[in-house]
This record gives C-alpha cells, structure tokens and sequence, in this order.
C-alpha cells in the first residue's frame, strides 16, 4: 500500500493512499460473506446461502464497495500506528477510484491530537471543590421526603378518580355520554381529605415492599442519590468551565463537526419519537439543518475543545480505560441495541468511560 501524508490547518492531516489490486482483492470473500448475511435469495434462508450463488446475484459495484469497506476499516488503524499519527475523533473517508481490477484509491482526512496548552487543572479542582461545600455529607430534610409522599398520594387519587370516569363512561355507552356534572366531578381538583393513606396497602401499590416504612425509606435513599449526582454534576461542571476557559489550543474543525452531528442525531431521535418527521419539524420552526447547525456552532466548539482537555489530561495522567473495560461496556450495548455498530459502540464507550476517570481524578483533587 502506497501511502502520502499532508498536514492541514487546524490540526488536520490529509492521508493519500492506493491499495494494490491484489490486496484489495483478498476483502472479496469476506465481503461476499457479509453481503450474504443480509440477502435473502429464494430456496435458501437468509444468510445461508453459498458464496457462489450470492456473488452471481450481487451488482459488481455494491461488491467493490463492500470491499472497499472491509479493507479501509481493516488498514486505517495499521495506516496510523505504522505513520505514528496520533488521530482524533472520527475520519471522513472518501474512496477516489474504485473499479474491478484496479487499485483501490482512497482519501482521509483525520484530526491529530493538537498542542494545547493546559492550564494547572489540578489546582483549578482544588480551587472549585474549596468554593462550595462538595465534602460536606447529603441529608434529606424530613419535610421534603413527606412532600413526595404527599404528591403520591394526589397522583394516586387522581388516578383512581380516572378510572372511575372511564369507567362512568363505560357504562353510558350506547345509552348517552357521561353528563356535564358527572364529567366535572371525574375532573375535578381532589382534597387531600380524599387522598389514599400513607399505610401498607399503599406502598405495596407501589412495588415489592414490606410495609410503608421500607418504602419511605426508599424514597429517602432515592432523594439522597438524587441529590449527590445534582452535586457532583454542579462541581464537574464548575471545574470544567474554568479550565476550557483557561485552556488555550487550536481545534480542529472536523471535532467541532463531530459535535454538531452528535446534536443533531440527538434531535432526529427525540423528534421521530415523538412521531413527527424532521422536515416537518424544520417547517414547523421555520429553519433549515444548516441553520440549526450554525446556532449550535458556539456550544459544539466548547464541547470539542472539552473533550481535548480530557484527552490530553487523560494521557498526562495515564488515565485511558483498560481493554477490559472497554469491552464489557461495549458487550452491554451491542447486547441491548442489536443493530449498534460494534465501531461506533466501541468509540462512544472509549469516550465515556475515559470521560469518568479524568472526571475522578480532578473531584479528588
């Protein structure tokens, strides 16, 4: 494999490369097989059919480009350790001529870990933690924890006068709708003289609990989590925003644009849950993907340029997740979510996890 290498501005490197025909030609079995595993071919299941058939019934370009994936996945991490580029964040791979019988060309263009100059971020947490009271031990006032209790009881109360409407409702029908008196007092606001008790019979409504004392008591225990993430999130936060602040480095811009897609894939997710199609949601707020993009800018730089401090904390500190680790997360994912890609599971989980340690170690500063 023929390889040439350009340094770019904002810390980028463009990487040129032409894979011999043989080379590229040995990813055909195995691209064959990966293909087959999705065809669905009459008299044969899907995925059982054999090599021969499925390569007579696959176009020869979906082929190549099958290829072409296996053999860039397989040489683009041999193409950085043997060049010793130290790459960041996600590559854009362009193929730039593909064809039976020919060399397989390709372009990258990845970010390289950049220079940036940190400040004493060890002495920036002790600073942060020294503001605020992060040492001193949770409680949970007594009063908010019968504020909950009160709440459940109301939730409960309404939920039981629901059913009765719906119920009230029932039985009207095929006769006359429910009356406006008798729909009013379905609706109305209950008193809390009408509430459930607070008693046994209530809390094991609730889950498996012995009694109302182990459910108050989990309500307690949960309040108390609830409070010690808020903390920690405040203090993470707290110490973060001043070292970004005083962090000073160049970043690329292709981080930046890993960020905004991060946003944006997020936003795809929320809006075809909520059963509404993306372009109607633009419609519906009168601004395009690029417009949303460019208001995001500001928050997708200070993302990318957090996450680089991490990195380069990280690496300082010798503070990378084990392989282990690594793949215990990623085993949970691809168990949980069956169509995950192994790669990007992979990358995300790298992140996280690295994310935590550096998060750990600034907290015991």
């Amino acid at each position: 494999m023929k390889i040439t290498i350009k340094k770019l501005d904002k810390s980028e490197v463009e990487i040129l490369g032409v894979l011999e025909v043989a080379e590229f030609e040995k990813f055909e079995e195995k691209a064959l097989e990966k293909i087959g595993e999705r065809l669905e071919l009459p008299g044969f299941r899907k995925g059982k059919a054999p090599v021969a058939v499925v390569k007579e019934s696959t176009k020869e370009m979906e082929l190549l480009e099958e290829m072409a994936e296996l053999a860039l996945s397989d040489n683009y991490v041999k193409i950085l350790e043997e060049n010793k580029i130290d790459a960041i964040g996600r590559p854009q791979i362009a193929i730039t001529k593909i064809g039976k019988g020919s060399p397989l060309e390709f372009k990258i263009v990845t970010a390289v870990l950049p220079e940036i100059k940190l400040p004493d971020y060890k002495k920036i947490a002790q600073k942060e933690i020294a503001k605020g009271d992060y040492t001193k031990e949770i409680t949970v006032d007594e009063k908010d924890v019968e504020k909950t209790i009160l709440e459940l009881r109301k939730m409960r109360a309404h939920q039981n006068a629901s059913n009765l409407g719906g119920q009230a409702e029932q039985d009207h029908s095929g006769h006359e709708n429910m009356t406006e008196e008798e729909h009013a007092k379905a609706h109305v606001e209950i008193p809390e003289s009408e509430y459930p008790p607070f008693d046994d019979e209530f809390a094991k409504s609730f889950g498996k609990f012995e009694n109302a004392d182990a459910f108050k008591e989990k309500i307690r225990n949960n309040m108390k989590m609830e409070k010690e993430v808020e903390q920690k999130d405040k203090l993470r936060l707290s110490i973060v925003e001043e070292i970004v602040k005083q962090a000073d480095g160049e970043i690329p811009e292709i981080l930046i644009q890993s960020e905004t897609d991060k946003i944006m894939y997020r936003l795809e997710a929320d809006i075809t849950g909520a059963g509404m199609k993306v372009e109607d949601y633009l419609k519906q707020i009168n601004k395009t993907e690029a417009d949303l993009r460019n208001e995001w800018r500001p928050d997708a730089l200070k993302r990318a340029k957090l996450q680089m401090i991490i990195h380069n904390i990280s690496e300082k500190e010798n503070l990378k997740p084990t392989e282990e680790e690594i793949e215990k997360d990623v085993t949970q994912i691809t168990e949980m979510y069956k169509d995950a890609d192994p790669t990007r599971a992979r990358a995300y989980v790298e992140q996280m996890l690295e994310n935590e340690k550096v998060f750990n170690f600034l907290e015991k500063q």
